[in-house]
């Protein structure tokens, strides 16, 4: 049996020079859209120009990922499309936390903050029983944005637990944290490079949105497998929106993700 084609841990596109490789991509591709010659590649050839794009955005067009999801048609073979041609053994295995490490004990107080069931009281107002501990954490009143607090929160929590310091930077600000974690000693992972390589995303890592204008999001990355994160978040709901009403675990492509992501050790 053949050995299996692995992920190479980046995005395959438009002038690739790994030229073995794009052979190979080519020869699944032919195996799976058929002998129609419009889009029949030449496998002789290693090169990724415009007739490949047009099959692999084709291929999109007509598949979907390990969740069932459209693929993107972009014409560029990531971690979501490498899955769907190759198979799900073909990318990394879902990464988990050490076992009693930070990290671990991170996800541990988030899990519990999505089973209370946390929400706003009254709905809309950034301000709740367990909302305001999140707030009062990083020093701030009721009313404010939350999302960065709650990750705050969530650290805190560990810390105590294990009997050591807080790592993370307090504030209540998302940009603000991306912004000093380097310095406070956070591994910085940027969005690019994750997309390149799902495998870098960590679970207990945190990450970063930027929405313009000063204001983003965050929250945890739980797991990491394929391409797709399971998040613990706050200040969110299930449209996955930067001001929900609640603590929520969530799915979302790394995709999604265009600022990086954090992570304290």
């Amino acid at each position: 049996m053949a050995e299996q084609l692995q992920y190479p841990g980046r995005i395959i596109k438009r002038g690739e020079t790994d030229k073995a490789l794009v052979r190979q991509i080519k020869s699944r591709l032919n195996e799976v859209l058929g002998p129609d010659p419009d889009f029949r590649l030449d496998t002789n050839i290693g090169e990724f120009g415009a007739k490949m794009e047009s099959a692999v955005m084709l291929f999109q067009s007509r598949h979907v990922d390990a969740e069932g999801r459209a693929l993107k048609q972009d014409g560029q073979i990531g971690a979501l499309t490498w899955g769907a041609l190759f198979g799900a053994a073909s990318l990394p295995p879902e990464a988990r936390p050490a076992a009693g490490g930070f990290q671990e004990q991170v996800l541990l107080v988030a899990a519990q903050e999505v089973e209370a069931l946390v929400r706003e009281v009254p709905r809309n107002s950034n301000s709740g029983p367990r909302v305001n501990q999140y707030l009062a954490s990083v020093g701030l009143g009721p009313g404010y944005a939350w999302c960065c607090a709650f990750v705050y929160f969530c650290h805190q929590e560990a810390a105590q637990k294990l009997g050591r310091p807080n790592p993370m930077v307090r504030t209540g600000g998302c940009l603000n944290h991306w912004n000093k974690a380097p310095a406070a000693g956070a591994q910085r992972l940027l969005a690019a490079d994750a997309r390149n390589d799902p495998a870098r995303v960590l679970p207990g890592m945190i990450f970063v949105m930027d929405h313009g204008a000063g204001l983003g999001h965050t929250g945890l990355v739980e797991s990491s497998n394929g391409g797709w994160l399971t998040t613990i978040e706050g200040n969110t709901d299930a449209s996955k929106t930067r001001e929900g009403g609640g603590v929520y675990r969530l799915q979302r492509k790394i995709g999604e993700i265009n600022k990086g992501f954090l992570l304290y050790r």
